[in-house]
């Protein structure tokens, strides 16, 4: 006959005391694991040159971060695929907060123009914090017909085929930017990739290409001094220094183009380390000390969580997948 077993009260009260303890163990790990985050250096990984924008606003960040968590947070360049080599590594690194990356627009777009890379931006990582846009100019040569944004729109669509525009690349936020332009207005222009800001304002100023599309401080510098034309801003937010040039949108109701710069995690990175990095963003950019800085750099800041981040990324890519659609974009051996 089998017989049952009865706990005596003082049993039971053992029992239920250990499993209770034994819950809030497990519930209190993270929370653990979180608190003494970070116990370690931390890698800021960027896909571009030292000394190139995204280097330069990633530094200013780094040195304040590193001062807000506690822990110093080390620049880390990887050169290379217009910035997939640092985010493939970033991608597969552990997500443990300790490895981050600081990414930008052209990363969204690598994607839509090579999809047989190894990485989704939307997939592969986790969002951590918005942190700054870099506003674009349009420049001219002092000769050209056009002195306002609406006189710009007003020539290039009387105009068909007549004029060319040089970026820094195909696919880049500067090309894509201009292709938008170029939709809206129903207008032709002719594209001239070129390798960068400093070989295209040299073409501006001595007429061997009507416009060009380049960073605002790039622009700005050369139209103080009267070597060029400072003719549009390709976002609305005012940069310090070029508040006398209009943007784009007072011809375009709504148009608003410009590389957004960000941070992010590898996918799977815990939700709390991920807030604390956010936050401590947060503080770094809202002192004025970063808002000058950045300024200085040709950036403004641009804050976002990681929520509002991911929406961000998610708009923005199809944003520039229907323009790439549309206007017939290709890189070559994609």
């Amino acid at each position: 006959m089998k017989t049952r077993q009865v706990l005596r009260p003082a049993r039971r009260h053992a029992l239920c005391t250990a499993v209770v303890l034994g819950l809030a163990g497990l519930l209190a790990a993270p929370m653990a694991w979180a608190q003494k985050y970070p116990d370690k250096p931390i890698r800021l990984v960027v896909g571009y040159s030292a000394g190139g924008g995204v280097d330069a606003v990633a530094r200013l960040l780094g040195v304040r971060l590193s001062a807000a968590l506690g822990q110093q947070v080390l620049v880390e360049n990887r050169t290379g695929a217009t910035g997939l080599i640092a985010a493939e590594f970033v991608a597969k690194s552990a997500p443990d907060g300790y490895t981050l990356m600081m990414g930008d627009s052209a990363l969204l777009i690598a994607k839509l123009l090579q999809p047989k890379i190894g990485i989704d931006p939307l997939t592969s990582f986790k969002p951590v914090a918005g942190a700054f846009i870099s506003p674009l100019m349009i420049v001219t040569g002092n000769e050209f017909p056009a002195k306002t944004p609406a006189e710009l729109v007003k020539e290039i669509k009387a105009h068909p085929s007549r004029y060319s525009y040089a970026t820094s690349g195909v696919g880049t936020v500067q090309h894509l930017g201009f292709e938008m332009l170029k939709q809206a207005t129903g207008s032709t222009v002719v594209h001239v990739p070129y390798r960068g800001a400093a070989q295209i304002v040299p073409d501006v100023i001595g007429g061997q290409i009507p416009i060009g599309v380049v960073s605002a401080t790039a622009g700005m510098a050369q139209a103080k001094a009267g070597k060029l034309r400072a003719l549009a801003l390709m976002n609305t937010a005012k940069l310090d220094g070029v508040e006398n040039v209009p943007p784009l949108a007072d011809a375009l109701p709504g148009f608003d183009v410009a590389p957004r710069i960000f941070v992010l995690a590898p996918a799977g990175t815990p939700n709390d380390i991920v807030d604390r990095l956010s936050s401590a963003v947060k503080s770094v950019l809202d002192t004025p000390e970063a808002g000058t800085a950045a300024a200085a750099q040709g950036t403004l800041r641009a804050y976002a969580t990681p929520a509002q981040l991911g929406k961000d990324m998610a708009e923005e890519t199809t944003r520039w997948k229907r323009i790439i659609t549309e206007q017939r974009i290709v890189v070559e051996g994609s």
